[in-house]
């Protein structure tokens, strides 16, 4: 089982994160607005429902979204992943903390700019398509493009070439009920990217589809990162949808994050206990790559066994090693050695005893099967 990686991510600088959300609190209740920064702010849900009548959807949370990558939340149902996603555009208001798009206050927002932000900045695709059914699959795609004015010709020259984009080629003229929910889908996918965003939301997109086709929608997800680079902010509770779609991924509980970190990171270095028994059953070799596994090359192993590179996964190169029957692969960054993967290398990174602190994954999108 190999691991397909999307070309790089740009590195990060500070002009590149696309949000940027600092101590973000949202608190539904009668005194939603005294919670953060007071003595309730650190009480568990349920102490603090009994004190204050109010629920901490997000607590205290801060992030960048960097330019280019897929950042996953992740988090099982009620830890607030849905309503964080909401708030970045303001469709939930959050209670206190600050948030920037491209550097622009978005709580400072007037409603003719959250307008615009809507329209042309962001793009939303829902868990339950949100189609009109009255439209046709191509009518549907061009919505957006009518609500920001464009002419007919535009707007249907336009969803034509998003309809092919997403495999739906030969079904413009069906409506919604024709379609399977994995075509459905794409229509929602194919009308988001239509407004050419700088940013797509997902929420949660893929959790009505059947396990077949919500592995196709993550494909396309995989090939359009690929192809466009776009950022992607992707909500999911599917540890192995996280896995095989994150950049990073943040991973929340009672509406604070818990650890954000790549999906080696997450999965090599758990932060706390309850993200070691998160991430308990993941095949950790389709995970972690070579550069957590490799140790020093020793006097002659320069010249034998097969070459992996350092963002191979554990589990190419066991592969590797298997088919070549050497005892060890040489790990190569650009034709030079920096190391060596032998059997007791690889054993250790399966049964979980060696550390993951080697040199995180190159970013994007990568196919793993969990």
């Amino acid at each position: 089982m190999t691991a397909t990686q999307a070309p790089e991510a740009p590195v990060e600088t500070a002009e590149d994160a696309v949000f940027s959300v600092r101590n973000l609190w949202k608190v539904f209740g009668p005194k939603a607005d005294r919670i953060p920064g007071s003595e309730y702010a650190a009480l568990p849900p349920a102490e603090l429902r009994e004190a204050t009548g109010c629920t901490a959807a997000v607590r205290d949370v801060s992030f960048d979204v960097r330019k280019g990558e897929v950042f996953v939340v992740m988090g099982l149902s009620g830890s607030g992943k849905s309503t964080l996603v909401r708030c970045l555009t303001r469709l939930i208001e959050p209670t206190s903390g600050t948030l920037a798009i491209d550097g622009e206050d978005v709580l400072a927002m007037d409603r003719a700019r959250l307008r615009e932000l809507r329209r042309h900045r962001t793009a939303m695709v829902f868990q339950h398509f949100g189609l009109l059914p009255h439209r046709t699959v191509l009518d549907n795609v061009a919505y957006g493009l009518e609500i920001q004015g464009l002419s007919k010709a535009e707007r249907r020259s336009r969803a034509a070439e998003l309809v092919e984009k997403v495999g739906l080629a030969g079904l413009e003229d069906r409506r919604p009920s024709q379609l399977s929910g994995g075509q459905q889908q794409r229509v929602g996918l194919a009308r988001a990217l239509a407004v050419d965003p700088s940013v797509l939301l997902f929420d949660e997109p893929f959790s009505a589809l059947d396990p077949l086709i919500r592995r196709e929608m993550q494909d396309e997800v995989v090939r359009l990162h690929r192809e466009e680079g776009r950022t992607m902010v992707f909500i999911t509770h599917d540890l192995s949808e996280a896995l095989r779609l994150g950049t990073r991924i943040a991973l929340m509980r009672d509406g604070g994050i818990v650890q954000l970190g790549t999906p080696e990171e997450i999965v090599g270095s758990p932060a706390d206990d309850y993200v070691t028994e998160f991430v308990r059953d993941v095949p950790r070799e389709q995970v972690l790559t070579v550069a957590t596994a490799m140790r020093p090359a020793l006097a002659g192993e320069s010249e034998r066994g097969p070459a992996v590179r350092p963002d191979a996964t554990v589990s190419e190169a066991i592969e590797a090693v298997s088919r070549s029957g050497d005892p060890a692969a040489r790990v190569m960054d650009g034709g030079r050695l920096v190391g060596v993967v032998d059997h007791a290398c690889l054993l250790d990174v399966v049964a979980g005893t060696s550390a993951a602190d080697g040199p995180a994954a190159p970013d994007g999108p990568r196919e793993v099967t969990v």
